[in-house]
């Protein structure tokens, strides 16, 4: 345990934004995965609507720092590449 008041005051605010974090990533994750298991399931329209909900998830947790920008992209890449070879 640190006995620097600064060092106290930066752990509780790391232990903050690290659940917040969990949150961005785990519905982003989420959302990836329900994309797969959709375009898997042969539905066209259904496999696009969760593959927008997975972009917007990806984009939002790059916007807020918790993945690289160019992570997002090139899982956002590979989910389109899924979807297009689909049909």
């Amino acid at each position: 345990m640190a006995n620097i008041k600064s060092q106290i005051k930066r752990n509780r605010q790391n232990k903050k934004r690290r659940v917040q974090n969990r949150v961005y990533r785990g519905s982003a994750r989420t959302a990836i995965r329900n994309a797969q298991m959709a375009i898997e399931g042969g539905e066209a329209e259904e496999a696009r609507a969760a593959t927008m909900v997975a972009m917007k998830a990806l984009d939002k947790a790059a916007a807020k720092g918790v993945i690289h920008k160019n992570n997002a992209a090139r899982r956002k890449s590979r989910l389109m590449q899924q979807l297009n070879s689909m049909g």
